[in-house]
C-alpha cells in the first residue's frame, strides 16, 4: 500500500524564508510542497486550485491579514489543515488563531526540527483519523487531542550532541535570572562558550522549557534573550 503523501502550501511575503521553509517541509518523509504563494491573494488562489492538505500560513502579507486567509481557507468545503507561521507575538494574535482552528503556532525565526515536530504529529493524527470509525469513542477523541501536543524536554535523556549535565546549568541559568538573558550571559555564568550556550539555549526553547525574547536596537539584528516558560 503507498503511503499517504501531505501536499503542503506554503506561504510567506518573503520569497528567500518561503523557499527555506519549503526546503523544510521536502526534507520531511511524506509531505511534499504543493505551491508557494506570497501574498494573502495568491494564498486563496492556490489553495482554492491546489487543494492542499496543509497550509503552512505566514500572517504579514502585503495585501492583507494571514488570519483573514486562515478564515477564509477553514470555511471552505473540506478545508485544509493550518499552521500558522509568523513574527507576530501578541496574545491576542495567538488567541484568535487558536479560535480559528489553526493546529500549531509557530514564531519566526525556528529551526528544521520545530517544523519537523509539527509536521510528524499532523501526518500521525492523519494516520490515525483514517482508521477511526464515525462514532469514536471518548479515548479515541481524547487520544487524536493529544497527538497534536509537542512533548516536553526530558533533560535526563536529551537528544544526542547535547549533555544532560550542560541543559540544566543553562537552563538554570536562565531561571535564576531575574531579567530576560541573552546566550553570552549565560556563557559566561556556566563557563561554555557562546556558540555552545547558543545551541543549548536553542533546544530548550524548541522544547518549550525556555521563550524566545527578541530585542530590536536602532540597527542590525534583533538579540535574542531568554527566559523561564511559565
Amino acid at each position: 500500500m503507498t503511503e499517504d503523501v501531505i501536499r503542503v502550501l506554503v506561504v510567506d511575503d518573503d520569497y528567500r524564508v518561503a523557499g527555506i521553509h519549503a526546503a523544510f517541509v521536502e526534507r520531511v518523509p511524506g509531505f511534499v510542497v504543493a505551491g508557494k504563494a506570497h501574498s494573502a491573494q495568491e494564498a486563496l488562489t492556490l489553495a482554492r486550485s491546489l487543494r492542499p492538505d496543509l497550509v503552512l500560513m505566514d500572517l504579514y502579507l502585503p495585501d492583507g491579514d494571514g488570519l483573514d486567509v486562515v478564515r477564509s481557507l477553514l470555511d471552505e468545503p473540506d478545508p485544509p489543515a493550518v499552521i500558522v507561521i509568523t513574527a507576530a507575538r501578541e496574545i491576542a494574535t495567538v488567541r484568535q488563531a487558536m479560535q480559528l482552528g489553526a493546529l500549531h503556532y509557530l514564531v519566526k525565526p525556528f529551526r528544521f526540527g520545530v517544523l519537523a515536530e509539527r509536521l510528524s504529529a499532523y501526518q500521525k493524527l492523519r494516520r490515525h483519523l483514517a482508521g477511526l470509525d464515525n462514532e469514536p469513542e471518548q479515548a479515541d477523541v481524547d487520544k487524536l487531542f493529544g497527538m497534536l501536543r509537542v512533548p516536553a524536554a526530558d533533560l535526563s535523556r536529551p537528544d544526542k550532541g547535547h549533555s544532560a549535565p550542560t541543559l540544566e546549568l543553562v537552563r538554570d541559568a536562565v531561571a535564576d535570572s531575574e531579567v530576560d538573558i541573552s546566550a553570552a550571559e549565560v556563557a559566561e555564568i556556566v563557563g561554555i562558550s557562546r556558540a555552545t550556550a547558543q545551541r543549548y539555549l536553542t533546544y530548550l526553547e524548541r522544547h518549550g522549557v525556555l521563550k524566545l525574547q527578541l530585542r530590536y536596537g536602532a540597527t542590525g539584528r534583533p538579540e535574542h534573550r531568554y527566559r523561564r516558560a511559565t
